[in-house]
């Protein structure tokens, strides 16, 4: 357990194996709370669900919950996610740490934030961690931020679609663009799942894809897309319900283009697009288009009740957003991505 000057305030780590019901009713109305604040609106995870996610095991990475109480009340949070040690390549991750949380909006500048501020420091000096990232998208957030020294390194945005407003006949005019015979290409479709055979496949060249996007200032490890990941995501959705849409353009074994998507039963108004990209040499030929269109048109058809994409775009990333913004895509709110040394860290919170 970590104090602070206050007495009052305390950070203890969140055990999701070992709560009482009385802490998880705690953690439930405070993770409200503050969803009501940030996020004000958004759907916010059954309670059920919300405890089957913390106690989940994914085999490549690992996070960390620290609670700030007062009087017993819980009033702050500090999320930490990590490689986890031992899983291949996790060397690589050694000095990162993303961090993410807050604190209650009647309880702010009252300390609660550098109490958590020093758990995040003690942690990367027992692990011998040197970078803490975190995104926040409101005004306390980037103030907190800067008071601890932090380097705002990515700018990004969050950007959404009203699936009824599209102009359909515009997007099969982009489908069809794509000289496909001439230049040798092929579709490849997947609805619902990807067999786990033809995403091992795909891990390669979906790592070089995302590899290739603008990251701003940011310095993070080599991205890279695995198979442990899928099937832990798979084996939630299964659970849950969910579906996973990949749409290819293909050259011979080559990725020439790629854009891929999810639906959650639970929120089944929404989709969320993730990565759409293309290869150096496919690009400018209008394969990007032709893939998002593609997409567009498999989601209407699985899911003809769903009204809002919700997909995330680089502030860098001016083709992308210049098809977006043509589709229909509006800005719902931007993103900043911080990284802090712990040298930093460590000065500011000695003054």
């Amino acid at each position: 357990m970590f104090g602070n000057e206050r007495d009052s305030i305390a950070v203890h780590y969140f055990d999701p194996e070992a709560a009482s019901p009385e802490d998880w009713a705690k953690l439930h109305s405070f993770r409200r709370a503050r969803h009501g604040e940030d996020l004000p609106g958004e759907p916010v995870l059954p309670d059920a669900d919300f405890e089957r996610e913390l106690r989940l095991h994914r085999p490549l990475g690992e996070s960390r919950r620290f609670i700030a109480t007062r009087q017993g009340e819980f009033v702050g949070n500090l999320i930490l996610m990590f490689r986890r040690d031992g899983s291949p390549g996790c060397e690589d991750f050694a000095a990162h740490v993303d961090a993410a949380g807050g604190v209650l909006r009647a309880c702010r500048r009252q300390g609660i934030g550098r109490a958590l501020a020093r758990t995040l420091l003690a942690f990367m000096q027992a692990q011998g961690r040197t970078t803490a990232t975190f995104k926040v998208h409101l005004p306390d957030g980037n103030a907190f931020m800067a008071a601890l020294g932090a380097v705002g390194k990515y700018h990004s945005a969050e950007n959404r679609l009203r699936l009824d407003a599209l102009d359909w006949p515009s997007l099969a005019r982009w489908r069809e663009a794509v000289p496909l015979a001439a230049d040798g290409l092929r579709w490849e479709v997947h609805a619902g799942r990807v067999p786990m055979a033809r995403l091992g496949q795909l891990m390669a060249p979906f790592s070089a894809l995302i590899n290739e996007q603008p990251l701003d200032a940011l310095e993070v490890p080599r991205m890279r897309y695995e198979l442990p990941g899928y099937v832990t995501w798979y084996e939630d959705m299964d659970r849950r319900g969910g579906e996973h849409f990949l749409v290819l353009l293909c050259h011979g074994d080559e990725v020439a283009a790629m854009c891929d998507a999810s639906w959650d039963a639970r929120f089944p108004e929404r989709v969320y697009q993730q990565l759409t990209a293309v290869a150096r040499p496919w690009r400018g030929r209008g394969l990007a288009k032709a893939v998002k269109a593609a997409m567009l048109d498999l989601v209407h058809t699985r899911h003809p009740g769903a009204r809002t994409m919700i997909t995330h775009n680089a502030h860098a990333n001016a083709p992308m957003l210049s098809i977006n913004e043509r589709l229909g895509f509006a800005r719902h709110r931007d993103d900043r991505t911080y990284q802090l040394d712990r040298a930093v860290l460590a000065s500011a919170l000695a003054r």
